[in-house]
């Protein structure tokens, strides 16, 4: 029942959605093979490097818990304390919270969702590529399975989802838009490996001014092959008779195999696809690295957290809000701060030693007092009241003096 209907007193029977029966998958087959992403995380570089800077910053985000939420929720009568626990300390009897938080967004970065299993007493993380979503269509998911074998209901289950547009049910991992990237990066590397493999020596040509049996030519191909050895890392000398020379099918230009300039381009593809800024991970100067963390974490960092959080709320009913009291890149300059705290205190709005425990300094004895402006200080005798100062009637005011006149 919607909100406006219990607080109207309107009795109606709650309807499913009926548009549900139009999805057709009982098994929901739309998800990617992870596995082509978990090869790139562990085979290139920037894919590996990029992860884990998303992975270990958001796991070190804690979440305050807050009231519980009025209305629904998956699991009933818990402890808001209980909460607390399972999202800030200890999810379970065998992993720390940092550990099982980097566990979760691993998986939602290159399979695009998060799947946890909570026993009613503890918190367990289960690998997205594992889970096959089982769908109805009247009650939107049947369950859900873990390899085939074992069998959650939709109340076990806490279930996190990327952004996608042809499923409703599973997310598209981060890195998908840049997979031809990847795959073009991962075939440079082939190519250099192949090519070193080779003796870094392109093909060949055996010319002959005289025309040789196919028996010939096997024979100077299996001397060839048994006497040149690139994978030994050496070369020994071949004798060539008849008149034959030894000549290049390709001109190698050394400088362009290291393939520098589409690697850097191809590497910020990547970064992109992931949300984290290029410059982070180059040799920026600080006046340029400090805006760009700053988009980082608002774009890509605390999105992530506050989906997590989100359904976390639907399922333990109470209010979740990311802390960031402790995230350097969100948190103004001291000299903003100070500039700002300094405005307060000469406003008397706040007193010197407030202004400093809020920027993190301790008290100094005698500044627990409120400033007056000067400007609203008032009169001598009665400050408090401020205005113009208040001139005594009876004290008699001595008459200036002319000024002297120099001959």
């Amino acid at each position: 029942m919607a909100w406006y209907d219990r607080l109207f007193g309107i009795d109606r029977e709650e309807k499913l959605n009926p548009a549900q029966e139009l999805y057709n998958p009982i098994v929901d087959a739309s998800r990617e093979p992870i596995v082509k992403y978990e090869r790139a995380y562990e085979e290139l570089e920037i894919v590996n490097r990029g992860v884990n800077m998303i992975v270990d910053d958001t796991a070190e985000i804690r979440t305050k818990v807050g009231p519980a939420i009025k209305g629904r929720s998956i699991i009933k009568n818990i402890k808001r304390a209980k909460v607390d626990l399972l999202i800030n300390q200890e999810p379970n009897p065998f992993q720390d919270i940092n550990t099982f938080r980097r566990n979760l967004v691993i998986d939602f970065i290159l399979d695009g969702n998060i799947f946890v299993y909570y026993d009613g007493v503890h918190l367990y993380h289960l690998p997205s590529s594992k889970m096959i979503i089982n769908t109805s269509k009247t009650t939107y998911i049947e369950n859900f399975t873990f390899q085939d074998k074992i069998t959650y209901s939709p109340s076990e289950i806490i279930h996190i989802k990327e952004n996608s547009f042809y499923s409703i049910y599973r997310g598209v991992p981060r890195l998908s838009p840049s997979l031809r990237t990847m795959n073009l990066m991962t075939s440079m590397r082939k190519f250099q490996d192949n090519f070193f493999k080779n003796g870094a020596v392109p093909g060949l040509v055996l010319k002959s001014p005289n025309t040789l049996s196919e028996k010939i030519k096997e024979r100077m191909l299996q001397s060839w092959s048994t006497r040149y050895r690139p994978d030994a890392g050496g070369r020994r000398p071949l004798i060539l008779d008849g008149g034959l020379e030894v000549d290049s099918i390709t001109n190698v230009n050394f400088k362009e195999l290291d393939f520098q300039s589409s690697i850097t381009e191809n590497e910020k593809i990547i970064l992109k696809s992931l949300g984290v800024p290029p410059i982070l991970l180059d040799s920026g100067n600080n006046a340029n690295i400090r805006p760009n963390m700053r988009l980082y974490y608002l774009e890509t960092i605390l999105p992530i957290v506050r989906k997590i959080n989100f359904a976390y709320e639907r399922f333990f009913g109470f209010k979740l809000e990311e802390d960031v009291t402790n995230i350097p890149a969100l948190q103004p300059e001291l000299r903003d701060q100070s500039q700002y705290y300094t405005s307060l205190v000469n406003g008397g709005v706040i007193t010197p030693n407030e202004a400093r425990e809020a920027i993190g300094f301790e008290p100094i004895e005698g500044n627990d007092d409120l400033r007056i402006p000067a400007n609203i200080a008032g009169s001598a005798a009665n400050p408090d009241e401020g205005g113009a100062p208040v001139q005594n009637e009876e004290e008699e005011v001595e008459p200036s003096l002319p000024p002297i006149e120099v001959e």
